[in-house]
């Protein structure tokens, strides 16, 4: 009895983690999807909820650094009426464990200057989010470098 006891608890877990996984993924990805549209409506008061305040980080070629400075940074940017600052999200990955959850993404900062000219910074990078205990997930670990622009060819044009 107990053999078939466990037998049925094995058969039913993996449904169960898998549909966990799924439900996970799933506010994650409203999560993020939720910080970029804050961000680009000028949404001061919730862009850093997306981070834990234990966050540490990495950008290529700046120290290390925390949830200060990025809400600092998020903020003073938010406030720079001078330029507009839009994100677009790309989530190439989840994979959740428990309660971490690894994202694969890129995001794409565009810059409108007061000229009307644009800036565009491609940002791959990697985020480690944990669950909260009220159910929300945040990020507490990434890091991210930016893609250096490169000319075009016209041969590459044509591919």
């Amino acid at each position: 009895m107990l053999a078939t006891a466990l037998l049925a608890l094995l058969l039913f877990a993996a449904p169960a983690r898998e549909a966990f996984a799924d439900d996970a993924e799933e506010k994650i990805r409203a999560t993020l999807q939720s910080w970029t549209k804050d961000f680009n409506s000028g949404n001061a008061d919730a862009v850093c909820a997306l981070f834990s305040s234990e966050l540490r980080y990495d950008f290529r070629g700046y120290p290390e650094r925390g949830y200060d400075d990025i809400c600092t940074l998020l903020h003073r940017s938010m406030r720079d009426k001078s330029k507009r600052y839009t994100y677009s999200l790309d989530i190439r990955e989840i994979m959740v464990s428990a309660d971490l959850a690894v994202v694969r993404l890129v995001w794409k900062l565009t810059v409108t200057l007061p000229t009307g000219q644009t800036v565009t910074s491609t940002e791959p990078g990697m985020d480690v989010l944990r669950k909260q205990p009220d159910g929300a997930w945040k990020i507490v670990r990434y890091i991210a470098y930016e893609v250096p622009e490169r000319p075009v060819s016209g041969a590459e044009e044509n591919r």
